[in-house]
């Protein structure tokens, strides 16, 4: 099926690479009108997709990026709100900096461009926004602290919203993503001294014993963000080939 999104407006954040690319391509390729924001990007951009190269944690930037959307496009239909970045240390060890950071880029973001595009979807009275969680925002995995403190209040933003806006016809949902195939998690692999023997470790946890594409999880963004998923809100999905509702010894 193609076209599921001709005539949509989409502001894809985190757009330059990895998940945030794979959504990009893929809206484009089913008729959207894309905008991507990304503090990487750089010209020229591709078929169906212009590409702003905007720090998602300055809300000045932010507000700039979706009034220029608005008023070259007409309206906005969908906000993916992928950008974001890990922050792992030990929580006593873990500088106020550091935390800030965590959660500018991985909760705060999310809502300077929920906040930015909802006057839009209000006025036009429809809307799709869609955060991109974590499995960490469902499991503790130790040594990961305070990433999973940000994810955990993404997908409870992702419900608060729903929640506040379902009878303006938008709707706010969530994905989770596992073990994804992007490339900070080829270059943490390749970081290992036994590369091969970690890559092997990591599989054997998934019950599928293989890891996510980013574009399997471009294509449940599509999903949600489309009209065929418009009974759908404040609901999280979870892309983890399985592997937490599997009790590790």
């Amino acid at each position: 099926m193609s076209g599921r999104l001709k005539d949509k407006v989409a502001i894809v954040t985190g757009s330059a690479g990895g998940i945030g690319a794979a959504i990009a391509s893929l809206f484009a390729e089913q008729g959207a009108q894309v905008v991507g924001l990304d503090r990487h990007h750089a010209e020229p951009t591709a078929a169906g997709i212009l590409n702003l190269a905007v720090d998602v944690t300055h809300a000045d930037l932010v507000a700039e990026a979706v009034a220029a959307t608005s008023r070259r496009f007409g309206r906005i239909d969908i906000l993916i709100n992928n950008a974001g970045e890990n922050v792992f240390a030990e929580p006593l060890q873990l500088g106020d900096s550091d935390w800030d950071r965590c959660f500018e880029i991985n909760l705060k973001a999310a809502w300077t461009l929920a906040r930015s595009v909802l006057p839009s979807m209000l006025a036009q009275g429809s809307g799709s926004i869609v955060n991109i969680a974590s499995v960490h925002g469902h499991k503790i995995i130790p040594g990961c602290f305070p990433y999973p403190v940000a994810k955990h209040g993404l997908i409870g933003l992702t419900r608060a919203l729903a929640i506040e806006y379902a009878m303006h016809g938008i709707r706010v949902n969530s994905i989770s993503p596992g073990m994804i195939l992007t490339p900070p998690v080829e270059a943490w692999l390749a970081a290992k001294t036994d590369p091969e023997a970690e890559c092997r470790r990591q599989k054997e946890l998934i019950p599928c014993k293989r890891f996510g594409t980013p574009c399997e999880v471009a294509y449940t963004a599509l999903f949600l963000a489309s009209d065929e998923a418009r009974f759908i809100n404040g609901t999280d999905i979870l892309i983890d080939g399985g592997r937490t509702q599997l009790y590790h010894e």
